[in-house]
Parts: structure tokens; sequence; C-alpha cells
């Protein structure tokens, strides 16, 4: 089904590809008009055709001449009314309204509302959260678990095939020091694994670490715990399988709170083919000593005296690093996995990184580097713009924090709607503080820093979780109060256009899917909630504009409140697309 937006834009197209002849336009053809007023969209090509047919010509073309050579050229009568040329050369289009309402309705009736699948369905993984398991999740996984996440249900509703992939810091020299102290200090976990439990992943990693610092023998032990475990020593893997899948246990009772679906494969996975990497490397003659280490030397890539730099792919001791690790998983999940795009969500600091290890991938033929995507996010900073902490400068806990947005929300239920019961208090707690933290995160764009502020993020107006909610809930309770379920009426009512107001709601309502191309091209969530935001807001200047309830007119008032059911559809598939849940009152 063919966007309003597209379908204008084929016959603009067809009639400018008649004037412009040979010429290529780079410029968007067609784009959402700023202001209403001016019309619906706008033609601004006019501009930079008659620039270049100038050039051709050797003489000054006038834009408007462009643009009125355009309009004789366009067939666009049944879509919009007649266009009308503004300023030096804009062509603005405003759609008829039995065009809207027609496509409006049939939008609406879709299961996916008027938004087809991917023209070519793939195998996609997304690379998302990935903590380290020596410590319990902190505020600052918090950003690549949740726009992971929204990335995989992004790709999910394109149709493709989605690989969730946590991939966990499950390795390394911190591991020997875990290992010793659970060798120390629970022994019973050796000779009964299921009896092992730890309440405060914090508060183990911190007796262990002081155990190390204080100790020689202690670090000894655990130096040497590491070289059994690098070894491949069966008792030590099996006290490191216990602590990780205890570590796990913490991660995935968080993931499943959140209602996010993830597949946890550790670094250690790929230990075995870091060798044959590096080798591979040597062998193509990619990877050259460089002062002991090995590296891949990358056009482009200078350190501060400006001299080559390398891509450091095993150290001067023999030991790997992340870059040898990424580059065996990159190799490991297009060759056997069978992935067709990879996608990975990380600190926006390591770009550098995986640029590094695209390039090196596309070198080996591993991977095509247009194949792999890294997007990288900003930080979550508090209200005072530095880093978020507790208020003794600790690190906050991820399970704190969403305890409290529950906490904040429930409490925030009450003041709003008195009188509802406990369970259903419950319910909202957990919709709204959840809701509200992810829509906190979602709502700027992810390269970009944010400060989480709890007033902002459980204010009643405004672009917020709560603020969006409420606009659902108020459909909700029309359903209710009219004895009929909005939602339903989409299905059997024609929506009205007498109004305004009711036009320029259908007009939000219809831009969905042109708004969803920009979301999935970009993987920007924020792109998704500005546009719930706005409609949420068209749909409040709607109910102060168009009285619903007491219409003596039944026609309209069913009109109307289908209207209500629409906009309920699209709230709901929106959220849903960032795993936020609705709710039918708050």
């Amino acid at each position: 089904m063919k966007s309003l937006l597209e379908r204008l834009k084929e016959k603009v197209s067809e009639a400018l590809a008649e004037v412009a002849g040979e010429v290529e336009i780079k410029g968007a053809i067609l784009v959402p008009s700023q202001n209403p007023k001016f019309g619906d969209y706008q033609c601004n090509v006019s501009m930079e055709l008659a620039g270049k047919l100038g050039k051709l010509r050797g003489e000054k073309v006038n834009p408007r001449q462009v643009a009125q050579s355009i309009m004789e050229k366009l067939e666009v009568s049944e879509l919009s009314e007649e266009p009308e040329i503004a300023g030096p050369g804009f062509i603005n289009f405003r759609l008829k309204n039995d065009v809207l309402g027609e496509y409006a309705k049939n939008m609406l009736r879709d299961d996916r509302l008027g938004i087809a699948k991917a023209a070519k369905t793939e195998r996609v993984l997304v690379d998302f959260s990935g903590p380290n398991l020596a410590k319990e999740m902190h505020v600052g996984h918090l950003r690549s678990t949740i726009i992971g996440d929204s990335i995989a249900r992004f790709m999910e509703f394109e149709g493709h095939e989605v690989l969730r992939m946590n991939h966990v810091g499950d390795w390394g020299t911190q591991f020997g020091m875990l290992i010793q102290y659970i060798r120390e200090t629970r022994p019973e976990a050796l000779a009964n694994p299921e009896s092992f439990e730890i309440a405060d992943l914090e508060d183990f990693y911190r007796e262990a670490k002081k155990m190390f610092d204080d100790s020689d023998e202690f670090k000894d032990a655990a130096r040497k715990a590491v070289v059994d475990l690098q070894g491949g020593d069966e008792a030590t893997l099996a006290v490191w399988k216990v602590f990780c899948d205890e570590s796990l246990k913490h991660c995935h009772e968080i993931y499943k709170h959140l209602d996010i679906a993830i597949d946890d494969r550790g670094e250690s996975a790929y230990n075995d083919m870091l060798k044959d990497v590096v080798e591979d490397l040597k062998s193509a003659g990619k990877a050259v000593q460089t002062e002991g280490a090995w590296g891949v030397f990358l056009d482009g890539y200078k350190n501060k005296d400006d001299e080559p730099l390398p891509t450091i792919v095993q150290k001067s001791d023999g030991g790997y690093i992340y870059a040898t690790t990424d580059l065996a998983a990159i190799r490991y999940r297009f060759a056997e996995q069978e992935t067709d795009k990879l996608i990975y969500v990380t600190d926006a600091r390591q770009k550098t990184h995986f640029d590094q290890v695209f390039e090196i991938s596309e070198l080996m033929n591993w991977a095509p580097k247009d194949s792999m995507r890294h997007v990288g996010f900003g930080m979550m900073l508090g209200k005072d713009g530095k880093p978020f902490k507790t208020r003794t400068g600790g690190t906050v806990k991820l399970k704190d924090l969403l305890a409290e947005a529950e906490s904040r929300a429930g409490d925030l239920a009450k003041d709003l709607t008195p009188g509802l019961s406990e369970e259903e208090y419950a319910e909202i707690a957990k919709a709204a503080g959840l809701g509200g933290v992810k829509y906190s995160d979602l709502s700027h764009g992810v390269a970009t820093d944010y400060k989480f502020d709890w007033d902002k993020m459980l204010a009643t107006d405004g672009n917020t979780a709560i603020y969006i909610l409420m606009t659902y809930a108020r459909t909700r309770g029309l359903s209710r109060k009219a004895g009929v379920d909005v939602d339903e009426l989409v299905d059997l009512v024609d929506l009205p256009l007498v109004h305004e107001q009711e036009i320029k709601l259908m007009k939000k309502l219809a831009s969905t899917p042109d708004i969803w191309q920009g979301v999935v091209r970009d993987l920007a969530p924020h792109q998704l909630l500005g546009h719930l935001y706005e409609l949420s807001r068209e749909f409040g200047s709607f109910w102060n504009a168009c009285p619903i309830l007491k219409l003596e007119d039944e026609e309209l008032k069913k009109s109307r409140l289908a209207l209500a059911g629409g906009v309920a559809r699209v709230l709901r598939w929106g959220l849903s697309m960032v795993g936020i849940q609705t709710l039918d009152k708050l």
C-alpha cells in the first residue's frame, strides 16, 4: 500500500523528468510542508534545476519559470488540489479531503498500518547490551540494552529474521581473581553448582578485589587460575561456568522485567578462533610485526605524531585483544551463522574500533563493509550534566533505577486516578515506570548525550511516556463511556471530514508510514516517538475542538469515536516498537 507521499512523489518525478531531461537532481523531490498554511507537501527542486540548466545553456534561468514548466507537466488531480507556486519557485500541494479520508481509513484498517515489509528480507544480527559478567548491570548498560531492543523490533517488523545477540564479557584476567575467590570462599559451589547464588554481584566483586589487592598469595593463585582457565583445565572451567551462569541469571532477571528477549554468546566462545584469525591475517600479508606486536595498518589512521597507527590484533606477549575477538565474531557470524547484516549497538566512543574491524573484515573477504553498521550512543547524564551517579557518587545499579521508576510512577498514578485496585496500580506502576525510563532515553537522538531527570520523566505534559500513555488511556476511556470499543469502530465506519481539526489529525495519522521509512533508514527511535508525541498533541486539539459524547448526530459521533480508535491503534503499535506497554487506565 503506497502512502500518499509516495504516490504524489511518483507524479512529481514523472513531470520533473520531462523538464530536467538528463540533468540529475540531488535534492529531495517532495517533502512535507513546514507550515500547513502553504499546503501538505512542497517541491523545492526548481532552484537546483534552474541553476544546472543555466550552466548547460550558458544563461540565467528563472526558478519560477522552471516551476511553471513542471506544473504544466503535472497530473495530480486525482490526489491534490491545484498546486500553487510560491516564493522563488516552491510548488505547494494540498491533498484532497476525500482522498485523505479514504487513505486514512484503509491504512488504519490494515494490520500493518499500510507499511509494507522490506522488499528483500534478510538475516540480521543485532549485537546489544553486552555487560561484563564480573559486575552487576548498571545504568551504563541501559542505553545499549533498550536501543538495541528497539532496533531488533524494527527489523522484526520489517520482516527480517533477527538474531538478538548478547556479546557478554566472560573472559579475561579479572576472572582469575573471581575463580580463586570462589575456590576459597564457596567450596560448596565446586561440588554442588546448583547451590551457588550471588545476592549482590557488586559486593562479590568488591570482596574478591580486596583479597587480590591485600594478599600476594591470593594474587599469585588468581594469576595461576587465569592460566588454568586459558589452558582449558576442567575443574577451573567448571568454576568459571558456575560464576557465568549465576551472573547471567542476574542479567536475565532484568531483561525479563524489561520485556527484552536476547541470547547470550560470550567472548569465550571465540577463544579457540583467535589464533586462526591472526595467522590468516599474517598469511594474507595484512598483519605485520610492529614493536613486537602484530597489527594491521589501514589507510587514514595516524597517531598524534602523524605516524601510521596500526590496529593491534596480537600483543607482544602473545595475548589477544578486543579487535581480535570482534574479528573472530564477525567471521563466525557471516560464515557460520549465515548473517546478511550485522548491527552493533555500543558506546559512540567505540566508533573508531568498529570502523577498523569492519575494514579489516572486508580486506579479508570475511564480510562486506556495507553489511555492517555501528550505532553509537551518547552518555546518560544526571540533571547536573555529569555522569549519572548515586547521591554518594557510586554507580547506580540498573535494577535499583527500575525499582525507583516503578515506585515513583505508582505514586503518580494514585494522585492522578484515585480509587483503583492495588492490582491496577501495580500494573500502571510497572508499565509507566519502565515505559518512562525507556522513553526518556529513546526520545533523544541515539548519538547524543541526554540528562536523566525524574521530574521530566514523569511529567504529564510534554514529550514524555506519561503524556502518550495518558492520551492512549483517554481513547480507552471513550470506549467505556460510549459503551462501544472505539478500536473496533475503525473497521466499521468512515472517518469524519467535517472539522478542520479532524482533517489535521487524519493527516498526522496518514503520515505514519512515511515517518516509519525514516525510522528504519536511520535506526532512530526518537523519530518514531516524536511522531507519537505530535499525534498525541493533535488528538488533544481534536478533543478540545470537536465534541464527541454529547453529539446528537449519531453518525458523526461514531465517526469521531472511530478517529479516536485510529489514534489508539497507531499509539499502541508505535509504543510496542520500542517495548512500551499501553494502559487502559492511568
